[in-house]
């Protein structure tokens, strides 16, 4: 099990499959805003889908292929936070995010994604954390830019979103660079 308390109020864990039915509900309630910018939302129809998508996260983390973790704001799952895949190879860890959007303008993904970089540095011992986002999608960029991240390059149409393709805009930190600005 991976558990990460961040403050008194934000915790991550690894996605349970009794968090299936509650996973299903936050995803259907943020379905219009979640369909803008991510591409297996129409795919989730049922509680059988967060089902399957837990299980699928489980395994890719038993795996060591991934880990994505539920984000519970006061006890409450408010979304998910996930390295997607990480190459151990290279030492690379890529992050995905979203976030209920009646939770956001909290800082809580902010924070979210500095514990989540801080463990991969410093304890995954990964020597870079990629995070992509649309172009247009200003509050995903927030969140690395905020946390000093050098905008790497931007890769066009490299996503299709149900009728239209996205551009990405790519981010990384390293290892060298996280330390610098965060000594302990």
């Amino acid at each position: 099990m991976f558990l990460l308390e961040i403050d008194e109020e934000i915790t991550l864990r690894d996605l349970q499959i009794s968090d299936a039915e509650e996973l299903f509900r936050l995803t259907d309630q943020s379905r219009e805003y979640l369909r803008e910018w991510l591409p297996w939302v129409d795919n989730t129809k049922n509680i059988d889908d967060s089902r399957a998508f837990i299980e699928h996260a489980r395994k890719a983390y038993a795996e060591r292929k991934g880990l994505t973790c539920g984000i519970f704001y006061q006890g409450k799952l408010v979304g998910t936070v996930a390295f997607n895949s990480f190459d151990w190879l290279n030492r690379i860890g890529y992050i995905g995010y979203w976030l209920a959007p009646d939770q956001q303008g909290r800082g809580i993904m902010t924070k979210v994604c500095r514990a989540l970089i801080h463990h991969a540095f410093y304890v995954l011992e990964l020597n870079k954390v990629d995070i992509r986002a649309a172009y247009e999608n200003k509050k995903s960029r927030a969140i690395p830019e905020r946390l000093g991240f050098v905008k790497e390059g931007q890769i066009r149409q490299a996503e299709w979103l149900y009728d239209h393709y996205v551009d990405h805009v790519i981010y990384g930190m390293l290892a060298r660079e996280w330390s610098a600005a965060h000594s302990l």
